[in-house]
């Protein structure tokens, strides 16, 4: 017997995708390469976006005859719609308990540390779908990320739906790092709540644990994000220097509407404060366009705050109501077409500062990690496209040659050193490909 997952929706439906499969293959189950040669087929969705369910409605003639199971982030009333339309659907609860750590090797692989969210925006659903915040204890996440490395994983993306509000009240694993060395043990490290470990502290946990691996994380809200989080993100020489920081509008009473917590100039002000620590790190955002009541004018002070901002990459929402939420009961009153319009203007800002800050590496010398053939990924999650036959999962320096909207072009830098197959830790000596790369 045969499964094929289809998937809609951010990497934490796509990391519970993979627990989906490991609790399928102990069933006995196997991949299946395309949709068609499938004996089951998963359906992973989130309900966040009306798209999404849209996408999955369009799908029953294509699986009408195949057995078919419905899971995910599922709001209750698109639960009802869609059980009536394909039949069994499966809480995404019970696939992650049956889940038993089978681990597939793959480079970039996902980890959630916690799960739901309290902040309750106006247009989310998430508080309804995932319920509140919970998270992971640390053992568990730290003892996942071993697995996953020791596999092969060389991108580890910290997921969560607030993940900066990570806070767990078991004291932090021991870490096999030289501070460990001494005759008297040190006392256990606290958060900044002094009540077990944080985000900050759980960044500095997994930054210790041995190999040659990037950290990421996703998504963080930037009315929680601290100053320690911002020195942590600084110091720790495995997280690469990305962040995608969802600002979601540029007008202040757009913002209240949609109960973010934070006002414009306090966006300003933590995104100067984040590229005054570091200084290279490229920034990506979430942003909602035609969200119910958003005047012309409040939209053009969005359009300039993408200018001020210079992000290198937005992904750009064109608002539907959710049943449920509270924004749901507001008035839809920007119409399809303006929302387009909207959102074709931030994408237009958005190519061109991205091709600006990419332009900026033409010459450079950069790590790069293999990701595909001839593809590979900076540390700044930049995707670059390389005419060299290289092993997917090695890490080199690449000189960059050329500049486009969503990436770059490059040559191997001559002489250089990939990770070797030696050392303590199996990537050599010092674990990077020299001591002196730029980061990007």
């Amino acid at each position: 017997m045969k499964y094929f997952i289809v998937t809609y929706g951010c990497q934490m439906n796509w990391a519970d995708s993979e627990k989906i499969a490991a609790v399928l293959e102990d069933t006995e189950y196997k991949p299946a390469s395309k949709i068609e040669d499938a004996d089951l087929i998963v359906v992973n969705m989130c309900s966040v976006r009306q798209s999404a369910v849209d996408r999955v409605m369009g799908l029953k003639e294509k699986i009408k005859n195949k057995k078919t199971i419905i899971t995910g982030c599922v709001l209750k009333k698109d639960w009802l719609k869609l059980e009536k339309q394909f039949g069994k659907i499966i809480d995404i609860k019970e696939f992650i308990k049956k889940a038993k750590g089978n681990y597939f090797k793959k480079i970039t692989s996902y980890v959630p540390i916690m799960t739901g969210c309290n902040n309750f925006c106006a247009y989310c659903v998430v508080p309804y779908t995932r319920g509140r915040e919970i998270s992971r204890p640390v053992k568990e996440i730290i003892c996942e990320i071993k697995n996953l490395v020791k596999t092969g994983a060389k991108e580890i993306w910290l997921l969560g739906q607030n993940v900066n509000n990570y806070k767990h009240n078991t004291p932090p694993p021991s870490s096999p790092s030289k501070r460990e060395i001494s005759l008297t043990p040190p006392p256990p490290r606290r958060g900044r709540r002094g009540e077990g470990v944080d985000f900050p502290e759980l960044l500095k946990i997994v930054n210790d644990i041995p190999g040659g691996f990037w950290i990421r994380f996703t998504s963080p809200h930037p009315k929680d994000f601290s100053d320690e989080l911002i020195n942590t993100m600084a110091k720790c020489e495995k997280l690469g220097e990305y962040l995608n920081l969802p600002v979601q509008a540029g007008d202040n009473q757009i913002l209240k509407k949609m109960n973010r917590g934070y006002t414009v100039s306090q966006y300003e002000k933590l995104v100067k404060e984040i590229r005054a620590k570091i200084p290279n790190i490229a920034l990506s955002t979430d942003v909602i366009v035609g969200f119910p009541g958003e005047r012309k004018k409040q939209f053009e002070n969005t359009a300039k705050l993408f200018r001020k901002i210079k992000y290198d990459m937005a992904y750009i929402n064109k608002y539907s109501p959710r049943a449920g939420t509270v924004a749901a009961k507001m008035k839809d009153n920007v119409s399809p077409k303006e929302k387009i319009r909207r959102a074709k203007i931030l994408n237009e800002i958005i190519m061109q500062t991205a091709l600006e800050n990419n332009k900026k590496c033409i010459g450079k010398t950069f790590e790069v990690l293999i990701t595909a053939p001839n593809i590979g990924k900076t540390r700044s999650n930049k995707t670059i496209k390389i005419n060299n036959d290289i092993p997917v999962g090695k890490f080199v320096n690449v000189k960059i040659t050329d500049a486009l909207v969503w990436g770059l072009k490059g040559e191997l830098k001559n002489e250089q050193q990939t990770y070797s197959n030696s050392g303590a830790d199996g990537f050599g000596e010092n674990g990077f490909v020299n001591k002196t790369r730029q980061k990007i």
